[in-house]
């Protein structure tokens, strides 16, 4: 069993303390209550946009070596941008971060989130509003500072049917031309970008923009002030409004646009 030094000082301490006739309380365990996995796995049916390509687990030996152990290793291809993934703000805005220089503090923080299910299923093109996040605060306060507003269409459901989720399942510039998915408004995008002071912005859907957008402008006003954004999140009916923390940790590709995230939340006991 692992003992890190401080709970290896906590339980010193308490026995210190008892020994000299004292309670101590000791220390809560700060990883107690439910984890939720956010994250799709990689695998020959994940979701990429309509003109990249797919992801390859090529394997390079997988069995009983010569010398009688198990051994197995693979390589692995796929593009930045697809499956669960990070859109680093240098994706769409020059000069800013990427994927390496994100701070850890953007990636990490009380998850806010937004269901705007109801209006997203009934509307493939919808587009989520600053009336949309008024709402919320009006029940829930206003958005934390540093939180990780998270808009749950409930479009994961339709993980991988490409059709229904995507809208299409065409490649090409003739898949893009027929991408049907909802996504963050301008005036939401200008809104969390200049009003309040999050972290990051996440949906579980293929792009931070709906899909018939033609100019990306969400990415390129919230990426533009280094404002991540996580794509294609899972499992966003299992978190409530507000109580989580999301740890949202991508791979730490130097000079990425993006790439594969595992995005995870943690909601405290009771």
């Amino acid at each position: 069993m692992l003992v890190t030094r401080s709970a290896a000082i906590a339980a010193a301490l308490s026995c210190a303390a008892l020994a000299a006739g004292c309670s101590v309380k000791p220390p809560e365990d700060p990883f107690a209550g439910e984890w939720v996995d956010l994250t799709h796995a990689l695998g020959p049916e994940t979701i990429f946009w309509p003109t990249d390509g797919d992801f390859v687990h090529k394997e390079n030996f997988h069995g009983h070596t010569e010398g009688g152990w198990y051994y197995t290793s693979y390589d692995i291809t796929l593009p930045e941008h697809g499956g669960t993934h990070l859109d680093a703000p240098v994706h769409f805005a020059e000069g800013r971060q990427s994927a390496d220089e994100i701070p850890l503090e953007r990636l990490i923080g009380p998850a806010a989130v937004v269901d705007v299910s109801e209006q997203a299923l009934a509307d493939r093109d919808y587009r989520f509003t600053r009336e949309d996040v008024l709402a919320w605060e009006a029940d829930h306060g206003e958005l934390p500072e540093g939180a990780i507003v998270l808009f749950r269409t409930g479009y994961d459901q339709f993980w991988p049917d490409r059709t229904a989720y995507m809208g299409t399942d065409l490649r090409g510039q003739e898949g893009v031309d027929n991408l049907h998915f909802p996504g963050l408004s301008e005036d939401l995008a200008e809104f969390l970008a200049e009003e309040r002071n999050i972290g990051a912005v996440g949906l579980d859907t293929p792009s931070l923009d709906y899909g018939q957008s033609k100019d990306f402008i969400a990415h390129r006003i919230l990426l533009d002030k280094n404002i991540p954004g996580f794509e294609n999140v899972a499992n966003l009916g299992e978190l409530p409004p507000v109580g989580a923390t999301v740890i949202a940790l991508p791979a730490k590709i130097r000079e990425g646009s993006g790439g594969p995230l595992r995005i995870i939340a943690h909601l405290p006991p009771g």
